[in-house]
């Protein structure tokens, strides 16, 4: 007897292997990530038709290490039509965020960007981790992130995630479950 799709177990996941953007110029990308934020170009794959649809459609596919065992990919799709964003999502909600080791870290990427030309946003306070906010020359959000919230703190957070959700889906307000975490980063800033 088979045993239905349905009752079968969720596979056991060990991470995310890839998350893949696009972007407008690969050598372009690969030369930012690279050298602003240290990220290993790891590979690149070149096909002139998609393997999992039998498409003709040449890309460049490109790999980049960006530590811990997480690997950020872009795409360049020179047959497709321009890139652009969803004009009904505000730019900062899309992003990628990156952990970085330490405030002193946080701070000193803030001046390598700035040293590049880019436009830095923060640090901003979570209450518990830090963040600065950028983006690259595709147009995406990025955003790195110190996270110093103890144990205790993470742990009272999760406590409340379900009833957060719960009322936030019932009204659409911003629940007050947490609002402990608010008053800290007020208090800081």
């Amino acid at each position: 007897m088979t045993t239905p799709e349905s009752a079968k177990a969720a596979p056991t996941l060990g991470g995310i292997h890839h998350v893949a953007y696009r972007c407008r110029d690969a050598k372009e990308t690969v030369s930012f990530y690279r050298d602003v934020l240290g990220m290993d170009f790891m590979l690149a794959i070149a096909e002139d038709t998609v393997p999992s649809t039998g498409a003709p459609d040449p890309y460049m596919h490109v790999f980049l290490d960006c530590g811990g065992g997480n690997v950020l990919a872009f795409f360049e799709l020179p047959n497709s039509p321009e890139m652009g964003r969803d004009p009904a999502t505000p730019d900062w909600v899309q992003h990628i965020a990156f952990k970085v080791e330490s405030e002193e870290a946080l701070h000193d990427a803030k001046a390598r960007v700035e040293a590049r030309g880019g436009s830095v946003v923060g640090p901003t306070h979570h209450g518990v981790f830090k963040s600065i906010y950028f983006f690259d020359p595709n147009g995406h959000r990025l955003e790195l992130a110190w996270q110093f919230g103890t144990a205790d703190q993470m742990g009272r957070l999760k406590a409340v995630a379900d009833d957060m959700l719960e009322e936030w889906s019932r009204t659409k307000q911003a629940p007050r479950h947490a609002a402990w975490l608010h008053e800290a980063a007020k208090e800081e800033a």
